[in-house]
């Protein structure tokens, strides 16, 4: 005999308040289920939906704001490696004043911080990667107790 056929047969046997009650608790089994399975991760889902929404759109502005600026300096025409020099000396004079000394050896230039503000440095490294074209490549920086910059950046000049 099958399990149809015995499930058919035990419920032939059943009273009908029995019935009743399989019925109802196969019916509430049923429901829970359904709840489980197909309508609660879709109402979470539509609850979530708005502030992803959000978190997509800020982060596509941040992504087309990248790719202006990457279309601008790609628009640049090309800098030769005086013009980058003569940039980065007059920002170094310009943001960092005294607390910096630049020394220049080939494609090279070290800068020797002493007593820098974090914000004339993050501003002045802005300014030499977009003006002169310079890539830090090797960076030996502390904080003073006053909460300076001290160290040095070494970069890199285009080539040309």
């Amino acid at each position: 005999m099958t399990l149809r056929a015995q499930v058919a047969a035990q419920w032939l046997r059943l009273a009908p308040r029995e019935k009743t009650l399989v019925s109802v608790a196969v019916a509430a089994v049923a429901v829970a289920l359904l709840w489980w399975v197909a309508l609660q991760p879709a109402l979470a889902t539509l609850r979530t939906a708005n502030a992803q929404h959000r978190e997509l759109d800020a982060q596509l502005q941040r992504m087309r704001g990248l790719q202006d600026q990457a279309q601008s300096l790609q628009s640049q025409p090309k800098q030769g490696r005086v013009d980058a020099m003569r940039l980065l000396e007059q920002s170094v004079r310009e943001r960092l004043g005294t607390s910096a000394r630049m020394t220049i050896a080939g494609e090279r230039v070290t800068l020797t911080l002493t007593g820098t503000e974090p914000h004339a440095l993050a501003q002045w490294l802005t300014q030499a990667r977009i003006n002169a074209r310079a890539l830090a490549g090797e960076v030996h920086l502390s904080r003073n107790p006053a909460g300076l910059w001290e160290g040095t950046l070494v970069l890199s000049l285009p080539q040309g």
